[in-house]
């Protein structure tokens, strides 16, 4: 679904990727995981346009991403959740949802299948976001990146700042995200519960990919833990 290729991203002056290739296929789930300023939300800023690669390539669904504009990059099927979640506080959650829907190739949710996922949603549907907890909210900007239709969603640090328990809560809405088929980036800060949800992994440090392969293998070592991610 997704080909990264070589790709090399700056910030002014500044190198911050190094050569980064990854693929992320339908129905996987795909960590990217690394130390703060590794360059993880780079990599999914440079696949969604926002910062564009100088060197590489990047196709989505066969095409090439590479230098579209976000929007083109929106259009095509790829949905972002980003670690701030960035929804409308002022406005209803339908409200929300209702300014992202737009139509792609790939599978359409109407509000029926996003309450099947998303069971508490029905009811929170007409209250304001910002009389909503963090969970909640993160609920909302996940519903949020599902009503665009997308073959890929990118989640950066979807568990942040949420409480332990809320937390296993997201995480088991990724795992039906995958059983729909939907194709997952994630990007995450507790590199364990990570592992546990993904197929594979990829770790980065500065800047530059040093491990590739199943999650499974990472998440039974601990010398390799330790040695990759510190822990």
């Amino acid at each position: 679904m997704l080909t990264v290729s070589d790709i090399s991203t700056s910030y002014g002056e500044s190198e911050v990727l190094f050569g980064v290739s990854m693929t992320v296929g339908a129905g996987e789930v795909v960590a990217l995981l690394g130390a703060n300023g590794a360059g993880k939300t780079t990599t999914l800023r440079s696949i969604l346009g926002l910062t564009s690669a100088h060197k590489g390539s990047i196709s989505f669904d066969g095409m090439d991403i590479t230098r579209a504009p976000p929007h083109q990059i929106s259009r095509a099927g790829i949905s972002w959740v980003p670690d701030d979640r960035r929804i409308f506080p002022m406005l209803t959650v339908k409200r929300n949802l209702d300014i992202a829907r737009k139509s792609t190739r790939f599978r359409a949710w109407n509000d029926a299948a996003l309450f099947e996922i998303f069971s508490a949603l029905e009811y929170l549907y007409d209250r304001e976001c910002e009389n909503m907890s963090g969970g909640e909210q993160q609920m909302v900007s996940i519903a949020r990146a599902l009503v665009g239709s997308p073959g890929l969603i990118l989640l950066d640090e979807p568990s942040q700042g949420l409480a332990p328990s809320v937390q296993q809560d997201v995480l088991a809405l990724i795992r039906k995200l995958k059983q729909e088929g939907i194709a997952i980036l994630v990007v995450e800060q507790d590199a364990l519960s990570a592992l546990e949800i993904s197929d594979r992994v990829y770790v980065l440090d500065m800047g530059r990919i040093v491990h590739e392969g199943p999650a499974s293998e990472l998440l039974a070592s601990n010398d390799k833990r330790r040695l990759l991610l510190g822990i």
